[in-house]
């Protein structure tokens, strides 16, 4: 492969004026990583694609420092300076009179924790998982957001981003993906734009459309002294970056699905949406996984055409383009199989374990009444709730809410899972009688033992949102009201005290009601 002169040079040790540990050139279509032990250099190639344009040398330096601001928001301890490089005859060297390159100088850590390679690994988990929807979901609250940029939230401005994605990939057509697969993938997003004005309006007015990362993937994430950073945020286009907030999480929600993961997507969904209550852009979502992944394709493909990249990588760069375009025209065909679990049991008795496990398995979204009361109480998820929490009328609210959102997810073809106590007839029968789609109760029942013991444990832990203590339960108990005999036939009583077969539960719901 042919060099820049440049980048030949950073390969060599005395090029550094710090001690390196060997260097390895990591290449994508758009730049150059230099690996040297304690330290990464990212240089752009003067490449213009229409949508990034880094052809010349002053915007090359603009966006050098844009990636430097941008991503001090999430990864503050990564990224570093944005050094010149000069050059004297054939020589280059961080001293001189005019700049001829800029490099991005970032803290480097282990290639094995970039979070891909722990998943190549076996070694991601759902921990990871949660955090980082934790993480994101507190960066979106704090994301700026202003009228400049609400305007990239338009119906019309992403239809330009897809109808750009479109343009640029015509060339592929036969390389990486077929032309019914083009036409079917394009003709849904046209349709979608078209139809579902409103929605997008009612997201630039709920203030959702903010200056986002933009390529939230598992390449761009790490483990770096024991936390996870997000990095690499989109500097060189302001429409990729400044745009709806869910549409930035849908692309984490389609590489984990791309890489077969489909219960880590759930879960990191789940997470996300609990944290930030944004469940009314999930109509949305499908259009928004299908851009995310037809994105990784155009990208991809790009490397098919980089006279930089080795025939062996072209082959893998065109399979892999050719998965994720699939992937895409997938997201415009999901069959809709919309169903609600109502969790139904006393507090302790293990309702959010198993409807997170259930969640994984049917592809739901689980929705915990706790979570629902604090966010129409405007409090944090972590704080206790006083009294005022826990009245009639609360209590009458976040049920009232479970229903809505019950009613707007399935309506749009969502399984829905409503994690709460459920102990009232009247509560049960009014979802019953107002969603038109089956309806599964899960009661979840255990040893008083156990109970007592689980939210003693909870109560010294303080890790979870729930706020009931062990001085409730004798008072939920009496007041727990049994199953009508119209009821029983929909009931799966779980004994969450023993080894639960959550394949087999999931399997069940499917069966009956799938």
């Amino acid at each position: 492969m042919s060099l820049p002169s440049l980048i030949q040079a950073m390969l060599q040790p005395d090029f550094y004026d710090h001690p390196v540990a060997g260097i390895e050139l990591v290449q994508t279509h758009i730049s150059y990583v230099l690996l040297t032990g304690e330290y990464a250099y990212k240089i752009k190639k003067p490449v213009n694609f229409g949508f990034l344009d880094f052809s010349t040398l002053e915007k090359r330096h603009f966006f050098c420092q844009e990636e430097l601001r941008l991503n001090a928001r999430l990864a503050p301890d990564l990224y570093l300076a944005v050094l010149p490089i000069y050059q004297e005859g054939n020589s280059y060297a961080w001293q001189g009179t005019t700049p001829v390159e800029y490099a991005v100088k970032m803290r480097q850590f282990p290639q094995e924790n970039l979070l891909i390679n722990l998943f190549a690994q076996g070694k991601l988990t759902f921990s990871h998982v949660t955090t980082i929807a934790q993480q994101l979901a507190q960066f979106h609250r704090q994301a700026a957001t202003n009228a400049y940029i609400s305007q990239f939230g338009t119906a019309e401005a992403l239809a330009q981003v897809a109808k750009d994605n479109y343009e640029h990939t015509r060339a592929y057509i036969g390389r990486a993906q077929t032309q019914a697969q083009f036409d079917a993938t394009r003709s849904f997003t046209d349709q979608f734009f078209q139809s579902q004005q409103e929605l997008f309006q009612q997201r630039i007015t709920a203030g959702k459309i903010r200056e986002c990362h933009g390529d939230l993937h598992l390449k761009n994430i790490c483990l770096w002294q024991d936390r996870i950073q997000i990095f690499d945020c989109i500097e060189f286009n302001e429409s990729f970056r400044n745009t709806d907030v869910l549409y930035d999480a849908a692309f984490l929600y389609m590489d984990l699905e791309f890489r077969g993961r489909s219960d880590f997507a759930n879960r990191f969904l789940n997470v996300y949406l609990e944290e930030t209550n944004d469940y009314g852009g999930l109509p949305l979502f499908p259009l928004f996984c299908s851009l995310r992944a037809y994105i990784r394709a155009k990208v991809t493909s790009f490397l098919l055409d980089d006279p930089n990249v080795s025939e062996a990588e072209k082959l893998k760069a065109q399979e892999e383009a050719a998965a994720y375009y699939k992937l895409a025209y997938d997201y415009t065909q999901i069959a809709q199989s919309p169903l609600v679990v109502l969790m139904c049991g006393v507090s302790g008795t293990g309702k959010t374990t198993v409807a997170r496990e259930l969640a994984s398995r049917l592809g739901a979204i689980h929705i915990r009444s706790d979570a629902v009361r604090k966010h129409l109480g405007g409090i944090d998820l972590r704080q206790r709730g006083d009294s005022s929490l826990y009245s009639k009328e609360m209590t009458q609210k976040t049920y009232d809410r479970l229903l809505e959102l019950a009613q707007l997810l399935t309506g749009v073809g969502l399984a829905v899972i409503l994690d709460a106590k459920y102990d009232r007839v009247e509560w049960r029968q009014r979802v019953r009688a107002n969603v038109a789609v089956p309806v599964q109760i899960v009661h979840c029942v255990a040893d008083e033992d156990v109970i007592v013991q689980r939210l003693e444990q909870r109560a010294l832990e303080k890790t979870d949102i729930a706020d009931a203590t062990v001085d409730l339960l004798a008072q939920q108990q009496r007041e727990f009201e049994t199953f009508l005999p119209e009821e029983i036939d929909r009931v799966l009583p779980v004994q969450t005290d023993n080894d639960i077969d959550y394949d087999g539960l999931a399997a069940a719901i499917k069966g009956r009601w799938c």
